[in-house]
């Protein structure tokens, strides 16, 4: 259960732990659960929202504080988000790592995350991790805590679905999942976005009962909170449709299978459903066929690899199932209008330099 260790300790110590599960409708735990909420330059605003309105809520309902949170900065400087809105930092991250701090640590990634992995940041993340204290990284954040070793080798972890791609080509090592939120040990990994917002919901569940949870998402005009297990990369619309299992199984083998593509008449096997249901299923629901959606997912998968990694055009290639550079190509030419080597953003500005000249 998401972060359940935080439940677990003497609800009067700040940043006590979950619990194995999630506790009894009529359970309440008191005193207040603490975060400290490490924003990095570019971080995502939404992600950041979504997350700390539900606390917000949760604290106006009950008329005190179930949760408390602060921000960190890298610096004493206001942090920039990824939309241009700056937020000052109630504390810097040496004095955050200098104070015998036992909060939830939570950190919030953005764009271009790779970059900013650092010294301070991994030792900031392997003291936590030392002392067994939660952690949860939102959005692209989960890069850092990989560099840093912090997921280590068969650990359950998810990112945002724009890194999906990357992240599992870097660590090979770990069971990258498309989801919203998992939690492995002490370290919760989310998605972001509006996925963050489910894992708030998802705490407040733990701490107050699911009733509560839900009352708090009516204040925020939400119908209802998804669980982690929800994937990030199903079709919008398609959660709506009566079939939406079958096809969901089929699609998430085909995401599965990307390097080593599976026939359909294999997937069909795998499924418990004959080739001329799953073409109906698509043609129905997806307006395509089910080998033409299998390129797609395949070839988007490339693109993901050429923007976010250094990987060579023969390395996409063979990562998303072409037994040749040429045929990957002329396949991705087709679809996406542009070669494979003019989708990486330094090479096509030079492309769009040498077309203006």
């Amino acid at each position: 259960m998401i972060m359940a260790e935080a439940l677990n300790a003497d609800p009067s110590v700040s940043g006590a732990h979950f619990n194995g599960g999630p506790p009894d409708e009529e359970a309440s735990y008191e005193g207040t659960l603490k975060l400290s909420i490490l924003v990095l330059p570019g971080f995502s605003q939404l992600s950041l929202s979504s997350f700390v309105e539900p606390f917000y809520q949760a604290n106006c309902s009950v008329g005190e504080r179930l949760f408390d949170w602060r921000i960190v900065g890298t610096d004493s400087h206001p942090v920039v988000s990824s939309s241009g809105v700056a937020i000052a930092p109630d504390i810097d991250i040496n004095s955050y790592k200098n104070g015998d701090d036992d909060s939830l640590m939570v950190i919030i990634g953005g764009e271009r995350i790779e970059e900013q992995k650092s010294p301070l940041i991994s030792a900031l993340l392997r003291m936590k991790s030392r002392r067994k204290l939660p952690i949860c990284a939102l959005g692209t954040a989960a890069w850092l805590l990989a560099d840093a070793g912090i997921l280590h080798s068969a650990m359950r972890c998810t990112i945002h679905w724009s890194k999906l791609a990357a992240f599992a080509e870097k660590f090979p090592e770990l069971v990258t999942e498309d989801c919203l939120f998992v939690q492995d040990g002490s370290v919760t990994t989310c998605a972001g976005g509006f996925a963050a917002f489910d894992l708030a919901a998802e705490m407040i569940h733990l701490r107050r009962g699911e009733n509560f949870a839900r009352q708090i998402c009516a204040q925020l005009s939400a119908d209802r909170f998804r669980t982690g297990s929800h994937c990030q990369s199903v079709p919008l619309g398609l959660r709506a449709t009566g079939a939406v299992e079958k096809l969901i199984r089929v699609i998430k083998l085909m995401e599965k299978h990307v390097e080593d593509p599976l026939p359909l008449k294999k997937i069909a096997q795998i499924v418990s459903l004959s080739r001329r249901q799953i073409e109906r299923l698509f043609i129905k629901h997806m307006k395509t066929t089910p080998m033409n959606y299998y390129a797609q997912v395949r070839l988007k998968k490339a693109r993901q690899l050429l923007e976010t990694t250094d990987m060579s055009v023969i390395e996409v290639a063979v990562a998303c199932g072409y037994v040749s550079s040429s045929h990957f190509s002329k396949a991705f030419k087709d679809h996406f209008g542009m070669l494979p080597s003019h989708t990486r953003p330094w090479v096509s500005a030079v492309v769009n330099c040498s077309n203006a000249a």
